[in-house]
């Protein structure tokens, strides 16, 4: 994974990959640097609040140690982006219990083809996994999250085109109890965070799921696409007021996505990321490892 991840974030991106590292590659300590350093990260996406926190804690650092080289800082760098990074992760299944995993997000991230690739990782580790075809709206949706379905060898759930998205959860999750099913993984429309009845529509969803099983077992997942960087965060603000998420999956880190939207989603949601999608196979969606992530940015 960590190499895929390397040439994902470099394939678009050499320029400032290589500006990054390049920060460290020799010189001394003074003005110009943190101002170049600030420059640098916030066009990385890192954030303006992130990378004042990164320079403040770096130039605070490298005073009391009384370091003058910048190739000394790099190891100070890579742990003050894991520590931001690093946000505590709850666990992702319950077991011994039913599981129903929400995935909202806008239209264009990737989430049917995210519902897809978990579906594949929950089969291949022995979950038994349903799918819910909640998204009754947009053309070809429920078509599309079918052929997802023959292709795992998985169960669709699905009621007409233009239903009611709740009434296809509830129905999915009396048919996973009854079969023993370990997942339900609930495919819902892309939707304008900001559509005040679409979100309502969210929330009614994720009432029926928490009425139909236990609470805990219950879980809002965010399909965000990292490409769309400071945008995203907040896109990502919204649903949490909104639902209350208690994850995000970050796709498409291998296309133009410049990498350090992740750190501006855990410094400024403390939302933790499960997955990023790293490419097309299904095997290219990865669990999210912060110390890994920091590598494929700085050697």
């Amino acid at each position: 994974m960590l190499s895929k991840l390397k040439n994902g974030l470099r394939k678009n991106n050499k320029g400032l990959i290589s500006q990054i590292t390049g920060l460290f590659s020799g010189g001394s300590i003074d003005e110009n640097f943190w101002e170049h350093m600030e420059e640098i990260l916030i066009r990385a996406d890192i954030g303006i609040h992130a990378t004042s926190k990164i320079v403040e804690e770096l130039q605070k650092r490298a005073k009391d140690l009384n370091i003058k080289d910048v190739e000394e800082l790099k190891g100070l760098f890579k742990n003050e982006m894991i520590k931001i990074i690093t946000v505590e992760n709850g666990a992702l299944i319950e077991d011994d219990s039913l599981n129903v995993v929400i995935m909202v997000g806008v239209n264009g991230v990737g989430k049917t083809t995210t519902i897809a690739k978990m579906a594949y990782k929950f089969i291949e580790s022995g979950k038994k996994t349903l799918l819910v075809a909640a998204d009754t709206f947009r053309a070809a949706a429920i078509e599309q999250l079918q052929e997802w379905g023959k292709r795992l060898d998985v169960e669709v759930v699905k009621h007409q085109r233009g239903g009611d998205p709740a009434a296809v959860v509830f129905d999915a999750i009396g048919a996973a109890h009854a079969r023993g099913t370990d997942i339900v993984l609930v495919d819902t429309a892309g939707r304008l965070h900001t559509n005040v009845d679409l979100m309502e529509e969210l929330k009614k969803i994720k009432r029926v799921a928490l009425r139909e099983t236990t609470e805990g077992a219950v879980k809002t997942v965010l399909v965000m696409d990292a490409t769309t960087g400071q945008n995203g965060i907040f896109q990502a603000k919204l649903f949490n007021d909104a639902l209350g998420l208690d994850a995000i999956i970050l796709t498409k880190l291998d296309g133009t996505a410049k990498g350090g939207i992740v750190v501006a989603i855990e410094d400024e949601l403390k939302i933790p990321i499960w997955f990023i999608g790293i490419g097309e196979h299904p095997n290219d969606l990865q669990v999210f490892k912060p110390k890994e992530f920091v590598e494929a940015i700085l050697e």
